[in-house]
């Protein structure tokens, strides 16, 4: 029988270009936090998130924008990982609505590509969008209807790709903005050496982000903004930290989350 790797590509080479967009499977997937602690003041280490989350009810989050600024990732030798995105859900849910980019070492050698992902269905490249270090990318989880979409832009190319799907089991309590170590059948991937991340409208210029919008306002609110904000720094199973997000700028929206250790 063959792998479903294998099967992907076999079936991939059979579809008609215009098909072809989307269903090359990522090589690992985006898995919801995995918390080490929680604090009273709002700071939490996880095992692989980095980055800021907002929570609230079930059924709060209809949308979550971001923003940020490919990193490039520095490879020695060996594979390793590192994920930015942008998403609803996974913080103490067993779904994530998500889509973002990879700074990824492939065996000493530098590897960026877009991808989607509706937690725990696999993560899929976007094959129509070529993604590198410095360029700018926007993206944004929008719940409508009964289903998702996931949309994101690159502003260096000018192209942008959406998907919608219904996803079984969400419950819209987060929302999330996310620098990720991810995952594979094995667990949790080494972390790639990706610097620093910029998130937000400070470093990118893009507005309107990094936004959440809930069920009960209406309109986009900053990071800032929510009463309940986890401020998640990433630490390896014995602890060491592995990257660690700044403090939210004055207008609330953007930070940076900066490579520690793998």
């Amino acid at each position: 029988m063959l792998s479903p790797r294998l099967l992907s590509v076999g079936l991939f080479a059979l579809l008609p270009l215009a098909a072809q967009v989307n269903v090359v499977i990522a090589p690992r997937q985006h898995a919801p936090i995995k918390i080490v602690e929680e604090h009273l003041d709002g700071t939490v280490t996880s095992n692989n998130w980095s980055g800021y989350a907002v929570t609230g009810n079930v059924g709060t989050f209809t949308q979550a924008a971001g923003s940020w600024i490919v990193p490039a990732v520095s490879c020695t030798s060996g594979t390793q990982y590192a994920a930015f995105w942008v998403g609803i859900d996974g913080y103490k849910s067993k779904t994530v609505e998500q889509t973002g980019t990879d700074s990824d070492c492939s065996k000493g050698t530098p590897n960026y590509y877009a991808w989607y992902e509706f937690f725990p269905q696999p993560s899929f490249v976007i094959t129509s969008m070529s993604v590198q270090p410095g360029d700018v990318m926007s993206a944004s989880v929008t719940y409508s209807g009964s289903k998702f979409t996931l949309k994101i832009s690159n502003g260096r190319t000018g192209k942008s790709f959406s998907k919608t799907e219904r996803v079984p089991g969400a419950t819209r309590k987060s929302a999330e903005w996310i620098a990720e170590a991810p995952t594979s059948t094995g667990g949790i991937e080494p972390l790639a050496d990706f610097g620093t991340i910029l998130f937000g409208e400070d470093s990118t210029a893009v507005s309107g982000t990094c936004e959440a919008t809930t069920s009960v306002y209406g309109q986009p609110a900053p990071i800032s903004s929510f009463s309940n904000i986890a401020q998640i720094t990433m630490v390896s199973t014995t602890g060491a930290t592995e990257s660690v997000p700044s403090a939210l700028s004055t207008d609330g929206t953007s930070f940076s989350a900066t490579w520690v250790s793998k």
